[in-house]
């Protein structure tokens, strides 16, 4: 059996999916989806499936994925590992269909029963978040993740500071207990604004606070992670195992969060994994995408032990006109009960895709990019 053709879909809101065909009649689905680069990813995914993998053996993954890697002179960055990213995603689609198999029974097996997810709370004002909370938890969920702010300046002043402490209080009177929050900095804030931000969240216990600093400077984060009460997450701007090493080696992050559809996809993800095992350090992977990058990420939880949260974009703000269960034949697979979800028995990715709503999506796509910020003196702002 030989790869023989493939097809790309831009779906809204910011998804590419990407299908690739055998002769042997098997298809397999992947995500190579770079929110705000669909076409460059785009045109990576052609230049690779068209340069190297058409005609070839579909089984032969890891070895497809080191030349595609490493076949370049120049390698990494987010544009060609999301390429790989989903391209990997869909020749494990085909292998396991090809075995009748989940690719996590290929991957050694579960750990695992359930999936534990986490859903997105999105709002500026703390009415706006206190409600969308109670909504959550009232339809079953056990973790919830909120934005701790918008742009900050480099030092900023009390009130900025008041703001983030008040939404994260409201949540945390609401929800209780016994219900985990995490805040997501968005690397939006600078190291000295952190360590007081952090200092002032310790009384609410989030959950973690995820990438408080960008992951660029590994020392900083490492000696902000030292000294935070709060464990703290990182890594979806990291892209492969080598990337990955430097935040594990530093200690970094108590939570590392890698994206299977920027890291290197499916195998990739499991690598990092076993690294971050290695040194007592747990996963959230990071999935604010769609259909297909969550089941990949399933798959992997299923068979690593040191999962902690997965998460999840449906009802996130993002999913304007679509939505995380709109693409899928049967929508019931990622529907979460008492804050988890099922695991993916069927064979390969363990979903069957709409494809004609995918097509039909597919005739408008999109353009989607995020917003640019700025500071009131003019100045660029981290969105």
């Amino acid at each position: 059996m030989l790869v023989k053709n493939f097809e790309l879909f831009r779906v809204k809101p910011r998804w590419l999916f990407l299908k690739i065909e055998t002769d042997g009649g098997i298809e397999g689905w992947g995500e190579p989806t770079l929110e705000g680069n669909v076409d460059t990813v785009e045109t990576a995914v052609t230049h690779l499936i068209r340069r190297y993998l058409i005609g070839k053996d579909p089984f032969r993954i890891e070895d497809h994925w080191q030349t595609m890697y490493k076949g370049d002179f120049y390698r990494g960055g987010p544009v060609m590992a999301s390429a790989i990213s989903g391209i990997d995603q869909a020749l494990w689609d085909i292998k396991g269909k090809y075995f009748n198999a989940p690719v996590f029974e290929l991957l050694g097996g579960r750990c695992r029963d359930k999936i534990r997810v986490y859903s997105w709370i999105g709002g500026d004002e703390p009415k706006d978040v206190q409600q969308m909370a109670a909504e959550r938890v009232k339809s079953g969920y056990t973790a919830l993740k909120m934005n701790a702010s918008g742009k900050m300046m480099y030092i900023d002043n009390r009130k900025t500071l008041k703001d983030i402490i008040k939404r994260m209080k409201t949540v945390r009177e609401e929800v209780g207990d016994t219900v985990d929050v995490g805040v997501d900095f968005h690397g939006r804030v600078s190291p000295a604004m952190a360590r007081r931000v952090i200092k002032e969240l310790e009384p609410y216990h989030p959950a973690f606070a995820e990438e408080p600093i960008l992951t660029s400077n590994v020392d900083t984060l490492a000696w902000i992670t030292k000294s935070s009460p709060i464990p703290i997450a990182a890594g979806e701007r990291n892209y492969t195992k080598w990337e990955a090493r430097a935040i594990i080696d530093k200690r970094a992050v108590d939570i590392l969060n890698p994206d299977i559809s920027h890291a290197g996809g499916i195998l990739e993800l499991k690598k990092i994994a076993a690294m971050a095992e290695a040194n007592d350090i747990f996963l959230s992977p990071h999935c604010p995408l769609g259909p297909v990058a969550l089941a990949a990420c399933v798959q992997v939880d299923t068979c690593i032990p040191n999962l902690y949260l997965q998460e999840q974009s449906l009802e996130m703000h993002y999913n304007v006109d679509m939505d995380l269960l709109d693409y899928l034949a049967d929508p019931d697979v990622f529907r979460q009960k008492k804050g988890h979800i099922n695991l993916l028995t069927k064979p390969g990715l363990g979903i069957e895709l709409n494809e004609s709503v995918i097509r039909e999506v597919a005739k408008e796509g999109h353009d989607w990019s995020n917003p640019v910020w700025r500071h009131e003196d003019g100045s660029f702002a981290d969105w």
